[in-house]
């Protein structure tokens, strides 16, 4: 696959997998997670590597989430909803290796999904975490959810989600949402602190323990299905489009006219 969306750098046992959107503040489309799935199974099942680490282009960004400019009832890719996110989030889960999230800025929205799932999240003093669901006409109903619970609570999973407020670096620290962070200018030299130390550790070891934290929270990807499902007829509601024009039109959603 030629990658026109992301990066890919392999060096020292580590794949480094880049977001490149900066423009966008590295938002996925349909391409994008496509990439992304490519890569991480290009870099989870080759035996010369033992760490993956997920980032974004440039220093305002991590991700973003689902990009609006390719929303239009559905996302512009495959998948239940247009984008093939059940997969890409199942993949990170999946490969036998860490993935580590480098986050030196925004991780909002499915971008702040990403990270959470990611094994380990390292994140520059100047990053900011948060969902944004709610506001658009959107939501994810799955390891978004149910697994962001399991990490910083129930009642810290539903402030997030319900509210949309925005969290800084140390407030995620605090909550067990990341786990350090670092000055913006030692975050590179931070990660690979961390390569470093995983790759002296045994790969299979650390592959058994994964599959094995997996296994306490795999019936989360079950209910993500269902609710995939519900989301696309969402999707499709007044309510939703509603979210996604005022995005768009840069105002404030009227959502409450659509309550039923």
């Amino acid at each position: 696959m030629q990658y026109e969306d992301i990066l890919f750098d392999l060096g020292d046992g580590v794949a480094r997998i880049t977001i490149n959107r900066p423009a966008v503040m590295n938002a996925f489309r349909g391409k994008t997670c496509d990439e992304l799935i490519h890569a991480l199974n290009r870099a989870g099942w080759d035996k010369a590597v033992g760490v993956i680490v997920l980032a974004g282009a440039g220093d305002k960004a991590f991700c973003t989430g689902g990009d609006q400019s390719a929303h239009n009832g559905q996302y512009d890719g495959r998948g239940m909803v247009g984008l093939p996110v059940e997969e890409l989030q199942g993949l990170i889960r999946d490969v036998p290796k860490p993935v580590i999230a480098r986050v030196q800025g925004y991780a909002i929205g499915g971008g702040n999904v990403l990270a959470t799932l990611c094994d380990f999240t390292i994140a520059s003093e100047k990053a900011v975490f948060g969902q944004v669901g709610p506001k658009v006409g959107s939501v994810d109903p799955g390891f978004g959810t149910a697994y962001l619970a399991r990490i910083v609570g129930e009642k810290k999973a539903r402030e997030i989600w319900y509210l949309c407020r925005r969290y800084t670096a140390a407030e995620a620290l605090a909550m067990g949402l990341v786990n350090t962070v670092v000055p913006h200018e030692e975050l590179d030299a931070e990660v690979a602190r961390w390569c470093k130390e995983i790759m002296e550790r045994s790969p299979t070891a650390i592959a058994i323990a994964k599959r094995s934290f997996n296994a306490d929270s795999d019936s989360i990807r079950g209910i993500g299905g269902m609710g995939m499902q519900a989301l696309k007829m969402y999707y499709d509601s007044e309510e939703s489009r509603e979210g996604v024009r005022a995005f768009n039109e840069k105002r404030k959603p009227d959502f409450r006219k659509y309550a039923r």
